[in-house]
């Protein structure tokens, strides 16, 4: 698969194994109704449309400056991918204008596997490539996660199956539940249940772990609530997160083995303070009616006519 520049031309998509029509099924009821679930299951599109080319499940690997290691998560992915998701794929790679060999060396690896492809940012941020990215994917359902695949993979297929079930709106890992194994500095622990607390009792959020690279979103969901997102680099998943939660959307949590794969090229403190200019003007944003949380309630509402 060869690359894309999202500022020059549009995404390309690789030739999957099988496929879905990106149109999901007839709309779940708007009450809960026994055997019903609150959106259209994508599953019901994977019946007559295995001569398409649309992948089910987007896989978007934000990266800047990662040519020692790329090259590795990606051949640890693709097989396992394949081995183990039973519908079409792709794996998205993110190139936040990366300044070393990153970009060649997920080139390289697209035009050998047909299920990857590879973006070119002309900026840096994790939330520009995932906002990008995401709005621009063909995909029902949306993922990502860190490049050093800290989170052990055995947690994606509970991520992503209530999203093609219906059942959530939203998937998150998180390494704060009481049966997630983690590996990391006890420091790295109490700054991320440090942060989360001030989400609790400052944003009034429901979710356990902000921050964790490993999260999957509807892509009928993130049309609606992406475009309302401001922040660019790593209080984006809070962000949208956030909105979720104060739009009614179903956030589900998988508890994840999770082993620290450090934090090449981020600076915890500017991170920490960017995070807490970002909880400020989230606040402001909803106080002021900036983001239009009534009217993205009653457009993401169980059966609303918007997500048929």
């Amino acid at each position: 698969m060869t690359p894309t520049d999202l500022a020059t031309g549009p995404l390309l998509h690789p030739q999957p194994r099988a496929a879905v029509d990106a149109r999901p099924g007839s709309p779940a009821p708007t009450l809960p109704v026994p055997g019903y679930a609150r959106r259209a299951p994508i599953a019901r599109a994977i019946t007559a449309h295995a001569a398409t080319t649309l992948p089910v499940l987007d896989v978007v690997i934000p990266v800047y400056n990662e040519e020692q290691v790329l090259e590795h998560s990606l051949r640890q992915l693709h097989p396992y991918l394949a081995g183990t998701f039973p519908h079409a794929f792709r794996i998205t790679v993110a190139d936040n204008a990366s300044t070393d060999g990153t970009l060649k060396v997920a080139e390289r690896v697209a035009r050998e596997l047909r299920e990857v492809a590879v973006v070119r940012l002309a900026s840096k941020g994790r939330g520009n490539a995932l906002r990008t990215v995401w709005l621009a994917s063909p995909s029902p359902v949306l993922a990502y996660m860190d490049v050093n695949l800290s989170t052990d993979l055995a947690a994606l297929a509970p991520l992503v199956a209530p999203l093609v079930s219906g059942h959530s709106d939203l998937a998150i890992g998180t390494r704060l539940a009481r049966t997630s194994r983690v590996a990391r500095e006890p420091w790295r622990g109490f700054i991320s249940r440090g942060y989360n607390f001030l989400l609790h009792a400052l944003m009034g959020a429901h979710f356990s772990d902000a921050q964790c690279g490993f999260k999957a979103i509807r892509a009928d969901v993130a049309r609606h609530i992406l475009p309302h997102t401001a922040d660019s680099a790593w209080f984006f998943d809070t962000e949208m997160l956030v909105l979720a939660e104060k739009c009614g959307l179903r956030v589900h949590e998988v508890p994840v083995d999770w082993t620290d794969g450090g934090d090449a090229g981020v600076d915890l403190m500017q991170t920490a303070l960017a995070d807490l200019r970002g909880m400020g003007r989230l606040a402001r944003d909803l106080a002021t009616g900036r983001i239009p949380v009534a009217d993205l309630r009653a457009e993401l509402a169980p059966g609303a006519p918007y997500l048929r």
